[in-house]
């Protein structure tokens, strides 16, 4: 179904300006993400789609049609609104012409501790919204369970963040949780181990055994761990700096020590199997 839009004061284009803003998109319980490539990512993956807005822009772009022709065949609800309207909505410098209205899914903390996988990533009031989405698309890679967001974390569904995450953010499991000590704690009643980065010790992240229940605790780019989760964790990890640099990017970081569980876990496979 097509419907066209002529003003800005329609309700569906005051709605999608109203999602700019996290209070709004919590409120609603939706999100709006923008482009071809993660929208096909939204449909490959099931997500509920409340409506489509689009331009005609749209049919001047590469797989533009193919997208509308799919968009159509799923029956989803479609507004054309005037390119001079959608460039006001876009957040993008070339805007392909075409977003999403999406629900937001949730997951439940204690549902996704009872993965099959025993590896979790915790982020402690991360602020970048480039590293949020790159840690979260690299914890999908590394074969992690899920990634949980404490209170203070930047918003999941600022658009920056989704597309970093590259579609992860459709499949994946993210939580939001409480204020960092309030998730270690009912982490650790689940038995689950505490490892957290900091430079307050003389372990490296090679020296930890991944291969047991573990969350990893990712800190705050400017501040790294609260010192009460550094207090009430198990192991403290650093990673060498050889250089003349004094740290490394969050989610860099968050990445190397990601994929050294990853290797020991195919070490321990490797074993079983000889």
């Amino acid at each position: 179904m097509i419907l066209k839009i002529y003003s800005s004061d329609n309700g569906a284009i005051k709605h999608v300006k109203e999602l700019k803003k996290r209070k709004y998109r919590q409120k609603y319980s939706e999100y709006i993400v923008e482009g071809i490539r993660i929208i096909k990512d939204a449909l490959e993956n099931n997500q509920e789609i409340k409506y489509i807005l689009f331009s005609e822009s749209l049919y001047n772009v590469s797989g533009g049609q193919e997208l509308f022709n799919i968009l159509i065949k799923r029956n989803i609800k479609i507004y054309e609104i005037p390119k001079k309207i959608y460039t006001e909505l876009s957040d993008t410098k070339s805007p392909q012409g075409i977003m999403a209205i999406l629900s937001i899914k949730q997951y439940d903390l204690d549902e996704v501790l009872c993965a099959s996988n025993n590896l979790f990533v915790v982020l402690d009031r991360i602020q970048d919204p480039g590293n949020l989405g790159t840690i979260i698309r690299t914890a999908d890679a590394a074969g992690f369970a899920g990634v949980i967001l404490t209170k203070g974390c930047v918003d999941l569904y600022n658009l920056k963040t989704i597309r970093a995450t590259m579609g992860s953010i459709f499949h994946f499991p993210i939580i939001h949780g409480e204020e960092t000590i309030k998730v270690i704690k009912h982490l650790k009643l689940k038995n689950i181990k505490i490892v957290s980065t900091s430079l307050k010790t003389d372990k490296y992240y090679d020296e930890v055994d991944y291969n047991e229940r573990t969350a990893l605790i990712i800190g705050n780019e400017a501040n790294g761990v609260l010192e009460e989760v550094l207090e009430n964790s198990d192991e403290l990890v650093k990673i060498p700096m050889l250089g003349k640099a004094e740290s490394l990017n969050a989610s860099i970081a968050a990445s190397i020590i990601m994929y050294e569980a990853v290797r020991q876990k195919r070490n321990q496979k490797i074993s079983k199997m000889t």
